[in-house]
């Protein structure tokens, strides 16, 4: 059954924009996980602009990428440690350019956790209803199936229809 109640996961951190191997600025952060869109995580960067840049990728694949380097394409993660510290590394790349970001590991799992706790792993399509969509979808389908094969005339004693180039028993 669907849950029809939104729940949104939030937290503000401070992210790294690795320039160089020397050289890292501070982006803040916002990391976002809402029910209603149980597979995704939203990222939006504050970036000091009149827009902030958003991203939105599978949960999934920030899950795995604490854990093992994972992704390809627009988006990759891994962990790694830098200077002592355990840290997630998220490669970005679109076609306005491409970016390396280090947010802190204890930080991005706890907000992982709670995600978690809210909607567990392999249980984000009950959030969406996508069963209960099916069985109506095929509910339906099955009483026009019944309509469909149900003699339209009564009086022929609600024998089914068939083709008249079909030959009767004992014909042929």
């Amino acid at each position: 059954m669907r849950n029809t109640e939104n729940t949104v996961v939030e937290r503000e951190l401070e992210l790294k924009l690795v320039l160089s191997p020397e050289r890292a600025v501070p982006v803040p952060a916002r990391l976002v996980y809402r029910t209603d869109d149980p597979y995704a995580v939203h990222v939006t960067f504050h970036i000091g602009s009149d827009h902030p840049v958003d991203w939105t990728f599978a949960r999934e694949l920030l899950v795995e990428g604490v854990f093992r380097p994972c992704g390809h394409g627009d988006v990759r993660v891994w962990p790694t440690k830098v200077e002592g510290r355990e840290v997630v590394l998220m490669a970005l790349s679109s076609p306005d350019g491409d970016a390396l970001l280090e947010a802190p590991s204890g930080q991005v799992c706890a907000w992982l956790e709670r995600t978690l706790r809210t909607v567990p792993s392999g249980t984000e399509a009950e959030r969406l209803g996508i069963d209960d969509g099916i069985d109506a979808l095929l509910a339906t389908t099955a009483v026009r199936d019944e309509v469909w094969l149900r003699d339209p005339s009564p009086s022929l004693g609600g024998e089914t229809t068939r083709p008249r180039d079909e030959p009767q028993d004992g014909e042929g």
